[in-house]
């Protein structure tokens, strides 16, 4: 049976006409499922008992289980059991704007990047639209506050999961669903090239976060090994496609390892790479986790890239570090699961 929270309105709209009914029918359901939270569709007052029985036959309410839930002064994480008793998770992070939430988009991950706990553990499938869509209902309904901005950066590579990622978006972004603006949401991703091309014509206001983490395909070839298909002078150029088209900023994220690509000679080389191009860099400070080998770089060694970054005229900044008391490096707490 469906689950009614992997559906567009565009969804709705097609059921409703199929069963005979009107399609504005679909609105009033995103009214009862967002707004008032209804948990049953005997709730669903202005729609007349024959239709509501019918929902009941081909879709149902189910939400995810929440399996564990840690909580550190500014970060929460969530582990959810899926239906197939496979695990994901979730984190939930407080800024000074408001609430931000980052989901998973698959159940393990393909993309093998040295340094994360995620890649780890091989993909076992993707998650389908409403097993990302009920991650933040979960958590607005727990913290019983409403979550302001989105990113899509937790356990997968999303546009490895491209289609489901789409409606998943359509879905929180419409403003009788989760009603999260287009601009505060970020979309993370290695740099599965085709489907950035993809993306670039969808005409979706979101934002777009490139996982890079080495200046130079030497480095990345050891440290990501999508670079081995899609190298960094394609990357680069692509991005420079996407920026034409979009007229978006992109961000360029690169996580601090220590002694191994925050040297000088890196950060050169990095705001060579990226020079005259509407990006930013988020130097992000790295979560160790005991399986693997990598360390975070000190702050002396952070704050001389970000300078060597700035003398250089690249825009940079230094993510705020969330949860290293709590396990929150990527995939760490479903590690401990499976």
């Amino acid at each position: 049976m469906r689950n009614i929270y992997g559906e567009t309105i565009q969804d709705l709209e097609k059921y409703f006409e199929s069963i005979g009914e009107k399609k504005f029918k679909a609105i009033q359901v995103y009214e009862w499922l967002y707004e008032k939270k209804a948990t049953s569709f005997d709730e669903f007052s202005n729609l007349k008992k024959e239709v509501r029985e019918q929902l009941k036959k081909d879709y149902c309410l189910d939400k995810l289980e929440v399996k564990k839930r840690q909580v550190d002064n500014l970060t929460e994480k969530y582990l959810f059991r899926l239906e197939d008793n496979e695990f994901i998770e979730a984190v939930l992070m407080k800024h000074d704007y408001g609430l931000s939430v980052c989901v998973s988009s698959e159940v393990g991950c393909n993309m093998g990047c040295a340094f994360c706990e995620s890649g780890r553990l091989k993909k076992v499938r993707n998650l389908l639209p409403h097993e990302i869509v009920l991650q933040i209902m979960a958590i607005e309904e727990i913290i019983g506050m409403r979550i302001s901005s989105v990113v899509i950066m937790g356990i997968g590579e999303p546009l490895d999961n491209y289609d489901n990622i789409i409606k998943f978006i359509k879905i929180i972004n419409h403003p009788k669903g989760i009603a999260i603006g287009a601009r505060h949401i970020t979309l993370s991703t290695c740099g599965l090239i085709p489907k950035i091309k993809n993306l670039s014509k969808l005409n979706i206001q979101i934002n777009l976060a490139i996982s890079l983490h080495a200046p130079n395909d030497t480095l990345r070839n050891e440290l990501m090994p999508v670079n081995k298909v899609y190298s960094i002078s394609d990357l680069i150029s692509t991005l420079k496609e996407y920026i034409a088209i979009t007229n978006r900023r992109v961000t360029i994220e690169y996580v601090m390892l220590n002694m191994v690509n925050d040297t000088q000679e890196c950060a050169i080389e990095l705001a060579k790479l990226l020079k005259g191009m509407n990006v930013y860099v988020n130097l992000i400070p790295y979560n160790e986790t005991s399986h693997l080998k990598f360390k975070k770089s000190s702050k002396e060694r952070i704050l001389k890239f970000y300078d060597t970054l700035k003398k250089q005229g690249i825009n940079v900044t230094i993510r705020k570090e969330f949860g290293s008391k709590i396990s929150a490096a990527c995939g760490q707490l479903r590690s401990k699961e499976v």
